[in-house]
């Protein structure tokens, strides 16, 4: 998605949580809430979601030094491969 798709549909999430906190429709509220989180990359706001944590690209212009978007991890067991020698395995020098 590019970033003005997801920025859209932050403002549509916004717009339909809205309206489910004026209808007095809490639990849709906080599902939408939930959702624009989950879409921007927050941490997880119930107390019972503690445990998942979403990653995704950071939001535009927040990118750099001091800016709290997690960052990704290898799997376990994941070790980074050996550069090649470039004395001896080079490919289509003649």
């Amino acid at each position: 998605m590019s970033s003005r798709s997801i920025n859209e549909k932050l403002l549509a999430l916004g717009k339909e949580m809205a309206a489910a906190a004026d209808a007095m429709d809490f639990e849709k509220a906080t599902a939408l809430r939930n959702e624009m989180a989950r879409i921007k990359g927050e941490a997880p706001i119930a107390p019972g979601d503690a445990d998942t944590v979403t990653v995704s690209q950071p939001p535009p212009g927040a990118m750099g030094l001091g800016t709290q978007v997690p960052v990704r991890q290898p799997p376990k067991g994941w070790v980074k491969p050996k550069k090649p020698d470039l004395m001896t395995n080079v490919k289509g020098r003649k």
